[in-house]
């Protein structure tokens, strides 16, 4: 599970409940409406629908899902396991064969197998590099749907509140008085209050998430496509090393034990 993510949602509350309780006159029941959560959630949904293809917007849990998923392994135990394999392969493809089925990574390990099954150097860069490309797209895809709810939200609470105050304005006129003015009113910015939290709290939080996930991964991905171009090309362990500490922040750079 990724802490920091559900750290800062949890915080989030407590912020905001913790506020209820400390303002004056104020109680967590009357910021409860049943109606203005299915205004704003309900909204939100239609118009990612209109927005989205319909598999893009059934994607929707396994993407919130995705965001509550612990980070992966680092940079740099991906350079040790690199190099490793670039040392079973200076002892031939039998070795290297036998070395694919302990690869963690998927992607590192098809582009060991290619290397295994004899693709040409341009072959393989060309697979792997149009798997990247795709991965990118299909993430930010989930990316650009949470950022369209974020932006969607308050637009729909306003929705809610409007709503609301057409009801109240029409009962205020009908002889319901000062108190069911405040109390309409009241009623009424819970929406926009609901709008206000969803995209704040969650869906731009977590569009920006994916996106810090989707450098993240395709720098991996990169690390990972040269560490396997250079096994094809059968350089020494000591130059994969070097090469790919390239890829990672100085501090981080894999030394010879």
């Amino acid at each position: 599970m990724d802490i920091a993510t559900i750290a800062g949602i949890i915080l989030g509350l407590v912020a905001i409940i913790g506020s209820i309780f400390l303002l004056p006159g104020s109680n967590f029941g009357m910021f409860i409406s049943v109606p203005s959560f299915f205004i704003v959630f309900g909204g939100l949904i239609a118009s990612v629908s209109v927005a989205f293809p319909l598999k893009d917007v059934l994607q929707l849990i396994p993407a919130i899902l995705a965001v509550f998923k612990g980070g992966k392994d680092s940079l740099g135990n991906l350079v040790d396991e690199a190099v490793e394999v670039a040392e079973v392969a200076r002892k031939g493809t039998a070795e290297l064969e036998k070395q694919v089925e302990s690869i963690d990574s998927f992607f590192f390990r098809d582009g060991v197998q290619m290397v295994v099954d004899g693709y040409s150097l341009e072959e393989l860069t060309e697979i792997l590099n149009t798997r990247i490309d795709n991965r990118e797209i299909r993430e930010n895809t989930q990316a650009g749907l949470f950022k369209s709810m974020g932006t969607m939200a308050p637009a729909w609470g306003m929705v809610g509140t409007l709503l609301g105050l057409v009801v109240m304005l029409a009962g205020f006129g009908s002889g319901g008085g000062t108190d069911a003015l405040g109390s309409g009113m009241s009623a009424a910015l819970i929406t926009t209050l609901y709008g206000a939290i969803f995209a704040n709290l969650l869906f731009l939080p977590m569009s920006d998430k994916i996106k810090t996930r989707i450098i993240f991964s395709s720098t991996a991905q990169n690390l990972q496509l040269e560490a396997a171009r250079l096994i094809h090309q059968r350089k020494h362990p000591l130059i994969v090393r070097e090469k790919l500490n390239s890829y990672i922040p100085p501090k981080e750079w894999k030394k010879e034990d």
